[in-house]
């Protein structure tokens, strides 16, 4: 009896002590940085570790505790640490005069043969004179560092022929991975990281039913996505690039000679994604070890500076003098969902090309539509029956369902044979084509839903298929609808370049306005994003699918993702072009130069827009990149940490937060402005009556005398003061100030432009203007 009271108590001490457990997670602890001297040893380093483990055991009344708790020591750079705690002890540790933040380590998501010639980097595969590869010597040693989900080393585009030397001496890191399937370096690819400490973490405070022994400790890329972000920034030349057969052309990044570095921090997307933990963790091994550049194609949802580890990271970055640029994510045409909008990130939006990959609809009645597709097109001109994925439907399946091709409600003995038709939206294109395979259809034609408009992807599916929009997708149907016998034939995809118009606003690039703060316009510039060639993993099919067995080690895909590395191969040729100017300065000139028209010379026009209305700067910030202009941008408007810390200070974050991003404790002075940040674009919410803001511009190019032109915005008049700005050496600055008069109608936005130019240079602002809140 009384063993079976001890074993009752000892349970109920089980459960009482079982919620506790279950309610530890993992947390990034911020406390700064770190002011560590050029002669910085090991030995600095395993003092700062144990300052850690000494902070934390003071809550944990354990130094041991302490170290069986913090799984990474940010003891670099970044001054901090991750690791596993409750939440009470992690409140607690919050309140703690030295610490600046504790962050939740939360999940990230992971948001070419012929981008360069469209962006007049070349022209018929010939670099001239004037080109900025040529004058920026094609990037040649810059370190191009990406933080994604790794690399797949064999690929050519990380090949070592053509680069010259050993890597830069300033160089401190490698290929550390020495697993089996680990990734080596050479010439090209000088460096080889995985984080994925956070993540692990994560997966044991969820319970997670993934097998921890099946994750492979490497950073080779085993996705596909880390290969070709990062060959699209600065890929070396590979001849004959193709996908399976479309698109054949000399691939080749940004910046095609400079040196590269993965660092993988992205991990499998069951119960996974990119944690905070290990972004920040990346972030300090890639400034200690002596990158260039940081390309990050991911994020997560918007949220205040001083709680996103991308935000703090990239900071520190800027701080020492590294340009971060980041995808704006791929939540649009929706507004307000721009993420990644920090003033120090240079944060990119996605658009068009000039080149589309067409895979024609013909139609017994003569009607042809210009699909998109990378899938093998039928044999043979035999025309096939057509049948909708709803006239096909199975049973007691739901008839809308069955439009969207979604699993078991096909009817495979109406399908066989026939070419079916189904409806964009709900579930992935790919499982669309591949519920179509399935059921026996000799091909697939996927319309658009009308919320998707004209935004059209070539994609790899299992079967013949294509891809059409929105409006070609209502005659077609209307067709089937109405036919006695309706009969139709898919022709083989084929590239084709020199399109009009070019670029367009892709439908998924997420909109500002910024809803952290609404005075920045957010993205800063948009670039190439859809259907990009750059290189892919091996290791996967294109589909990702178990039963597709096909390989490429080039492949088309479309994404914020994509257009992020493109801005980070021009910011490489500008670090080697101009190494004495600040991250800043190189944000501004690809700002102030990008373009707003197409090559129609219209305004660039909005995707996500049903009646192809012109984008707004929420779309593509300042405008589309143009890598000629960014090279001698001549004026730039230049930020020091402390002007940002200063826009902090005016923002409302208090002096602890602010430690976070802070070599030491930073004192807000007694009155700023956001409005007032030397910012390239001038963003005003809230206009009443009159607003003044004032800039400052630096001289970079020859001298010369700047007049300013204004485009006023609906509503509103806009005065310069002075109209004239004289510069007579390079280096030298001048402020100007800027007044808003006047009333914008309720719910509207009025949009304009501020262009300074000495008949040689144009340096144009962006300037957006509201009565209430954006």
């Amino acid at each position: 009896m009384k063993l079976s009271i001890s074993i009752l108590i000892f349970f109920s001490f089980l459960l009482l002590i079982s919620p506790a457990i279950a309610a530890k997670k993992s947390y990034v602890v911020l406390l700064g940085s770190h002011s560590h001297g050029l002669e910085v040893t090991e030995k600095d380093f395993e003092s700062v570790v144990d300052s850690h483990h000494k902070l934390l055991g003071s809550f944990l009344r354990s130094d041991e505790k302490a170290k069986d708790s913090i799984f990474y020591s940010y003891k670099k750079h970044i001054n901090g640490f991750a690791a596993t705690l409750d939440d009470e002890d992690a409140t607690r540790l919050a309140n703690h005069p030295e610490v600046a933040a504790v962050l939740p380590n939360k999940p990230k998501d992971l948001y070419t043969t012929h981008s360069w010639e469209f962006m007049h980097l070349e022209k018929n595969g010939v670099v001239p004179p004037s080109s900025p590869w040529r004058m920026a010597k094609f990037g040649k040693d810059v370190i191009i560092a990406n933080l994604d989900t790794g690399v797949w080393p064999e690929s050519k585009s990380f090949g070592e022929h053509g680069i010259d030397g050993p890597a830069p001496s300033k160089w401190k890191g490698g290929c550390t991975d020495k697993s089996p399937d680990g990734v080596p370096c050479n010439k090209k690819l000088i460096g080889a990281k995985y984080f994925n400490k956070g993540y692990l973490e994560y997966l044991k405070s969820e319970n997670s039913t993934v097998d921890l022994s099946s994750i492979i400790n490497s950073t080779r890329d085993y996705d596909g996505h880390g290969s070709h972000t990062l060959s699209t920034a600065a890929g070396n030349y590979v001849f004959g690039a193709s996908v399976f057969g479309s698109g054949i052309g000399t691939a080749k990044g940004g910046s095609p000679k400079a040196r590269v570095a993965a660092y993988k921090v992205c991990w499998p997307f069951e119960q996974g994604g990119c944690f905070d933990a290990d972004i920040t963790e990346a972030f300090d091994h890639a400034i200690h070890d002596g990158v260039d550049v940081l390309s990050l194609s991911l994020g997560g949802d918007p949220i205040k500076y001083s709680e996103d580890s991308i935000a703090i990271a990239s900071f520190h970055a800027v701080k020492k003098g590294i340009p971060v640029v980041c995808a704006v994510g791929n939540s649009g045409p929706t507004p307000k969902t721009a993420s990644n909008t920090a003033p120090w990130i240079l944060t990119v939006g996605a658009s068009t090309l000039d080149r589309e990959f067409y895979a024609p609809v013909v139609l017994q009645n003569g009607h042809r539509f210009m699909g998109s597709s990378h899938s093998k097109g039928l044999t043979g001109r035999k025309l096939y029956p057509l049948i909708t994925g709803a006239q096909a439907k199975a049973g007691n399946a739901n008839e809308d369902d069955a439009m969207l091709c979604k699993p078991e409600t096909l009817d495979h003995s109406k399908v066989k044979g026939k070419i079916l038709v189904c409806l964009r939206g709900e579930t992935a294109r790919l499982d669309k084509g591949k519920q179509a395979a399935l059921a026996g259809a000799v091909g697939m034609i996927l319309c658009n839903d009308k919320l998707s408009g004209s935004s059209i992807v070539p994609d790899f599916h299992l079967l013949p298929a294509s891809h059409i929009n929105y409006q070609d997708g209502q005659v077609l149907l209307s067709y089937i609808n109405s036919a006695r016998n309706p009969m139709g034939y898919l022709i083989p995809p084929l590239a084709k370049v020199n399109t009009k118009p070019a670029p367009t606003m892709a439908v998924f690039s997420s909109r500002g306005p910024n809803t952290i703060s609404p005075e920045i316009i957010k993205p800063d510039v948009t670039a190439p994003g859809v259907n990009i060639i750059a290189a892919f993993s091996e290791a996967i099919s294109p589909t990702r699918d178990a039963s597709d067995n096909r390989t490429t080690p080039f492949i088309t895909m479309s994404g914020t993702s994509m257009s992020c590395p493109h801005v980070a191969g021009l910011v490489g040729l500008l670090r080697n072009l101009h190494p004495d100017w600040s991250p800043s300065a190189i944000k501004s000139a690809i700002m102030t130069s990008s373009q707003v028209r197409d090559n129609t010379l219209n305004p660039m026009i909005d995707g996500g827009s049903l009646d192809l209305a012109p984008a707004t700067p929420f779309a593509y910030g300042s405008g589309h990149i143009n890598p000629t202009g960014a090279i001698d941008p001549g004026l730039v408007y230049d930020l020091s940490p402390n002007d940002y810390l200063e826009f902090l200070c005016a923002s409302g974050y208090d002096e602890k937060t602010i430690r976070a991003f802070s070599d030491e404790p930073f004192k807000c002075p007694p009155a700023s402005s956001v409005l007032n940040l030397n910012y390239p674009s001038i963003g005003v919410q809230n206009l009443k009556g009159s607003v003044s803001v004032t800039r400052k511009l630096k001289n970079v190019g020859s001298p010369g005398v700047y007049r300013a032109q204004i485009l006023h915005p609906n509503g509103v008049v806009v005065s310069v003061k002075p109209r004239f700005l004289k510069f007579e050496s390079v280096g030298e600055e001048k402020s100007f100030e800027l007044t808003l008069a006047g009333v914008v109608p309720k719910d509207r936005v009025g949009y304009g432009a501020l262009i300074w130019s000495d008949g040689r240079h144009v340096v144009r602002s962006p300037i957006v203007v509201s009565s209430g809140l954006f």
